[in-house]
């Protein structure tokens, strides 16, 4: 399996989105980018942790690239928006992409700078780019929480295309 892990708002309707694409194997909601070891929910929505809500996605390579995951993340939520997605606001909401190697670097990098010269957005793509740090789990509670509370509450879905 290969993995991947993407930030685009509230890590609910983002994990729901990735969970329904062929090829995808496992998603988990939790945090990634700041500097606390092992932070709460409740840590993370202080805003001070530096981490931002991600979902992270093993995927089988035979049934999906990663070139296709990057561009789903694109379609699924608002990149010009900077540190918010819809109604949740703060850096722990930024869109983001974290790679775990050269190759995902320079395919997220290539789609970020063709989806900027392209007009399809009317605003500079805030979607951050950098190297994969540790994950760590949100508590049980968020994981595959829209599924478990049967509804589709998140902000995410008024934005998604598909």
């Amino acid at each position: 399996m290969k993995k991947a892990t993407f930030g685009a708002g509230c890590f609910w309707g983002v994990e729901m989105s990735f969970m329904q694409m062929e090829g995808v194997v496992n998603t988990k909601v939790g945090y990634m980018g700041g500097e606390l070891d092992n932070p709460s929910y409740e840590d993370v929505c202080s805003d001070r942790t530096g981490h931002a809500e991600v979902v992270y996605i093993e995927y089988d390579e035979s049934k999906i690239d990663y070139e296709k995951l990057v561009r789903h993340f694109f379609e699924m939520h608002d990149p010009t928006q900077i540190d918010r997605q819809g109604p949740d606001v703060g850096t722990q909401y930024r869109s983001v992409i974290f790679f775990y190697d050269d190759n995902q670097k320079k395919i997220a990098q290539q789609i970020k700078d063709e989806l900027e010269a392209s007009d399809k957005f009317n605003d500079y793509i805030a979607t951050i780019i950098e190297p994969a740090k540790e994950f760590w789990p949100a508590e049980e509670y968020h994981q595959k929480y829209l599924i478990k509370n049967k509804t589709a509450s998140c902000s995410i879905f008024g934005n998604n295309k598909h």
